[in-house]
């Protein structure tokens, strides 16, 4: 018989996922994640028996639950879900399905709506990091309609101000994993940084790419990925995450010159497929990134001497990041990190889980 478990469909910026309340789920972790990947529908390339939508942007899922944290009201687990694989990963962080977390626990009464905006702090226990989420609150309700537009999602809604707290090296223990600015593997420069995401930097141009590819064709090259994996493979264990082969992280980030007027152009292997725009802490760790002197990323930068504020490019179009970088000695740190995100309630209900699923644990 099938199982109903209650359930929020959303898009959180640029990715599309389910919301439950940690307390709705089994505490069993292999249980749990038998239920989600039905949940899903994974693995199927078409997740036809589920919700997901065939595409790891839309394969993702947040589970939440009131925070013991003394600095946090939500405490937020990020899982993916594979679209053809049964594997649930908790390796890794998510900034887009974060900006539904703040007006996810104000309507399921996790924190009390003030009048005007909501501020919601949130602890990831993904890497422990923290951020605050402003959300939209009009009459002690979640606004979800307005005028704040981002590129990867079509129309407006109402902002979702994001700022990141001490999330530099929250994944590999520092800002720069390796200790260097510039490392080689397989030959060939990159930059390895964590500034709330692990992601490697190399120069789309060292590949023989001009770095405006569309992410279809960059997919379709085989040659190319079996390059970039080859180099993830090696620079995890140099960020002192171990054996990645099985793993969502490091992302892996082709890097070139500007087209549209932002600071530098992007494309993103996620890390087998290639995203259509950017993650939120990917794009803040390659903000990060362009900061240092000499890293692959400012190589090819065209952001001012003093920045704090730079557009990152994708294949969708832009991604603001509002940064600011010191340098004590040798070593640089993150003083600031905020965005501007957007969210969207699209469903809320429950989902129905086949016995076999709850059974397979």
């Amino acid at each position: 018989m099938l199982r109903a478990i209650p359930a929020t469909l959303m898009r959180g910026g640029t990715s599309k996922g389910l919301y439950f309340n940690a307390a709705d789920l089994p505490s069993n972790e292999a249980a749990r994640n038998a239920v989600l990947l039905a949940a899903m529908g994974s693995p199927d390339p078409r997740q036809i028996d589920g919700v997901g939508g065939a595409h790891p942007l839309t394969s993702k899922i947040a589970v939440l639950s009131p925070s013991d944290h003394p600095d946090a009201d939500v405490d937020y687990l990020f899982l993916q879900a594979a679209v053809n694989e049964r594997q649930v990963s908790n390796s890794q962080p998510c900034g887009n399905i974060l900006a539904g977390v703040g007006p996810w626990a104000v309507e399921n009464g996790l924190i009390a709506a003030l009048q005007g905006e909501t501020r919601v702090r949130i602890r990831t226990i993904n890497n422990g990091s923290l951020a605050v989420a402003t959300v939209q609150t009009p009459g002690g309700i979640v606004e979800y309609e307005g005028d704040a537009a981002i590129d990867g999602v079509p129309g407006a809604a109402a902002p979702v101000s994001i700022e990141f707290l001490d999330i530099a090296g929250s994944n590999c223990g520092s800002l720069l994993p390796t200790g260097n600015i510039v490392d080689k593997f397989a030959g060939v420069e990159a930059t390895c940084i964590d500034n709330g995401m692990p992601v490697v930097l190399l120069r789309a141009r060292d590949f023989g790419l001009t770095g405006d590819e569309t992410p279809a064709s960059l997919e379709a090259n085989d040659k190319l990925k079996s390059q970039i994996e080859a180099i993830r493979l090696e620079a995890g264990f140099s960020m002192n995450l171990g054996d990645v082969k099985a793993k969502t992280v490091p992302k892996m980030t082709l890097v070139s010159p500007p087209r549209g007027g932002g600071a530098l152009s992007t494309r993103t292997f996620i890390p087998h497929r290639v995203h259509e725009a950017i993650g939120v802490l990917g794009a803040v760790s390659v903000a990060a990134a362009a900061a240092l002197p000499g890293s692959v990323a400012a190589s090819v930068s065209k952001a001012s001497a003093g920045w704090r504020r730079m557009d990152i490019e994708h294949p969708s179009g832009f991604f603001t990041v509002d940064l600011e970088l010191e340098k004590d000695g040798e070593a640089f740190a993150v003083k600031r990190c905020a965005l501007l995100r957007t969210a969207r309630l699209l469903m809320r209900g429950e989902i129905y889980i086949p016995s076999a699923a709850w059974s397979a644990a």
